[in-house]
């Protein structure tokens, strides 16, 4: 089987290293010209350590874990209102199993695992025409190729889910919050501890990375639905300025630091609904099918368990009965995770509740 999957993140990867290990012949196209090198923490909890010990990642996994040794809330004055040595708002307890790393930590060694499949950065899909024997593909660079199965592995704006069932307008459904994730040297200093600050309509989260050198900033806001341009990355950093103006502590010092980092990103935090993930030989995986949002904390595992089950299906029968399967089998898990982030608006779902939705599949 010759399958072109869209999108080198983590599902992506994930797909073509599973896809391999069952036969298949998987290419990878990717709209960046060159791997993303930054980005948050993201955990793997769950079910999704069981596939990334499969994947012989586990140890180095936790090579790279994060080593926070604890966590605090701060007022806009910077007076301490609670502090933690047990536990991280972005991560949860310290003495669990789980592993938060940092995101590019872990599509290196989805990289690594993957040498030999071929990765098409630069390029992107243009056009899709599909029969009942294949799909043919068009792509930006010129040319085009048939495939025996596309996979949208492209994240919450999948350009391959917009092409083939239609506008995202239709499937995203915007959590009326918006985040915005980037570096900044460690000018505050910390030492493996996060701080957090946050107000009635914004909020923050710093912690330190690559042992104490740098800082990832998270900064948040509610608001409902924002019209704005994707690629105008300074109209972007003008809203969050003036929608986090009134955090006080540290943010405004960070703030003037967003406007020289490489790696700004901001997006809305949404969940995306589809009544199926599969029409024809085209089928969705990871944040371009069921993103649950960051605010779940279940999107990087969503992606890896997703990637593992559809692959799994595939290598099992045709692709008909394979893609009926992979929903059977991965919409319960998905709805409970999903549901992590829209019962839990104000913060990290409780340890009860992301205990039950992490392992909500059998593999």
């Amino acid at each position: 089987m010759k399958v072109l999957i869209s999108g080198a993140s983590v599902a992506g990867p994930a797909l073509a290293y599973w896809l391999r290990h069952h036969g298949a012949t998987p290419t990878v196209v990717e709209r960046a010209p060159a791997p993303r090198t930054s980005g948050q923490a993201i955990d793997v909890r769950g079910a999704a350590l069981t596939v990334v010990e499969r994947m012989g990642l586990l140890e180095p996994l936790r090579a790279v874990r994060t080593r926070m040794r604890g966590s605090s809330m701060v007022d806009g004055d910077g007076t301490e209102l609670w502090r933690s040595t047990e536990y991280a708002p972005s991560s949860g307890r310290f003495d669990s199993p789980d592993l938060e790393v940092l995101r590019e930590d872990l599509t290196g060694l989805l990289a690594e695992r993957t040498a030999g499949v071929e990765y098409r950065y630069g390029d992107e899909i243009t056009g899709l025409r599909q029969d009942p024997d294949g799909v043919d593909v068009r792509f930006a660079g010129g040319g085009a190729e048939r495939f025996d199965l596309v996979v949208g592995a492209d994240g919450l704006h999948s350009e391959v889910r917009r092409r083939t069932f239609g506008d995202e307008s239709q499937f995203v459904r915007h959590l009326d919050t918006y985040l915005a994730v980037f570096s900044a040297d460690n000018v505050l200093g910390l030492d493996n501890w996060q701080v957090w600050v946050r107000n009635d309509t914004a909020g923050a989260g710093v912690y330190p990375a690559r042992d104490n050198t740098e800082l990832r900033v998270n900064v948040g806001f509610r608001s409902a639905l924002l019209r704005f341009d994707r690629r105008d990355l300074d109209a972007q950093r003008s809203l969050v300025a003036e929608r986090a103006a009134g955090l006080g502590w540290e943010i405004p010092r960070l703030l003037k630091a967003m406007w020289q980092a490489p790696d700004f990103y901001f997006d809305a935090m949404a969940q995306v609904h589809l009544p199926t993930w599969s029409r024809g030989r085209v089928t969705l995986v990871g944040d371009a099918g069921y993103c649950p949002s960051p605010l779940s904390g279940q999107g990087t595992s969503l992606a890896l368990v997703g990637a593992y089950v559809l692959a799994a299906e595939l290598a099992a029968g045709d692709h008909v009965t394979a893609l009926t399967r992979y929903e059977e089998r991965m919409r319960p898990f998905v709805t409970r995770n999903q549901a992590l982030a829209t019962k839990n608006a104000d913060g990290p779902a409780p340890e009860a509740s992301m205990d039950g939705a992490k392992d909500a599949i059998s593999l």
